[in-house]
């Protein structure tokens, strides 16, 4: 079953905290993720000496304990090189974004920029700073964004463990270093939901994105499900994948909407094969490709 024995005993209450969930950031969980919702309400209850109902009345005046439920609540999940021909089509657009520059006696420090929405632990963008920077480009701006704060600290850091280290290509292996004993050894985060009935070695990190990309890379919290913006920059490329799933289609429509608003004329939107595939936009033209679901802006 989905749903264990917990969740059906504690039915209404546990759709109650999706309702809320749902009104916050815009996400549906599924009903196999209910048990999820019920474990990180309880934690996060019990982690600020709290009972539930105490916790439900606290919300709406606490903001901190609004996002710690949220840290605890999100699955954040990626991981490098994860859509190999997508990272290609946006690698070979700044590319030609460089090379006309320079036809055109432009600015070169006129930036590409990339937004990654819904970032998680900054997987895409590390890869994607990677990608450009092996092909020498250094007018470049990636913006990683995501609601989980503990997602965006560990995105910050950029340091992961070896079995992440295998996805990364021998010609993208120079954008990395080893991690320092003293980093290594990091301590469990105790708000960090996955370390209850843990039965297996926690994996620590054992290297770090090297400083040369940090430069080029900035993430900042952001709710794409409000009006809100996450920066006031026209982006080249908006990258969000496998993120749109979660909600509920008039508010996927929204979303698309929005992100188009924050697309420079001729720039593209990049979202996952088969998703959204019901959006007819009409400032918008989807890019005739056999394996990404890209579209480029054609008017304001």
């Amino acid at each position: 079953m989905a749903v264990t024995v917990l969740v059906k005993e504690d039915f209404l209450n546990a759709q109650q905290w999706r309702c809320y969930i749902e009104q916050e950031i815009g996400f549906v969980l599924p009903d196999m993720q209910l048990q999820w919702l019920v474990n990180a309400v309880d934690h996060t209850a019990a982690v600020h000496q709290l009972t539930v109902a105490q916790l439900w009345t606290a919300l709406p005046f606490n903001s901190e304990l609004r996002q710690k439920l949220l840290d605890a609540v999100l699955i954040p999940e990626s991981r490098f090189f994860r859509h190999i021909p997508s990272i290609q089509f946006v690698t070979e657009r700044a590319l030609q974004y460089q090379q006309q520059a320079h036809l055109n006696g432009l600015n070169t420090d006129n930036l590409f920029r990339i937004w990654s929405v819904g970032c998680a632990h900054g997987q895409e963008v590390w890869t994607l700073a990677m990608s450009l920077a092996s092909k020498q480009m250094t007018n470049y701006a990636i913006l990683g964004t995501d609601v989980s704060q503990r997602a965006l600290t560990k995105a910050r850091l950029g340091r992961y463990d070896d079995r992440q280290r295998h996805l990364i290509p021998q010609d993208c292996q120079q954008f990395i270093q080893p991690l320092s004993p003293e980093h290594a050894a990091c301590k469990p985060n105790l708000y960090d939901l996955s370390t209850i009935n843990q039965t297996s070695k926690t994996i620590q990190p054992q290297w770090q994105i090297a400083a040369t990309l940090q430069q080029h890379v900035s993430f900042t919290w952001h709710n794409i499900f409000t009006q809100e913006l996450a920066t006031p920059s026209l982006q080249q490329v908006i990258i969000c994948q496998n993120m749109l799933l979660y909600f509920r289609k008039f508010d996927q429509r929204d979303i698309l909407t929005r992100l188009s608003a924050q697309c420079v004329l001729g720039g593209y939107i990049i979202l996952a094969p088969g998703e959204a595939l019901f959006w007819r936009p009409s400032n918008m033209r989807r890019i005739a490709h056999p394996q990404i679901n890209a579209w480029q802006k054609i008017s304001a």
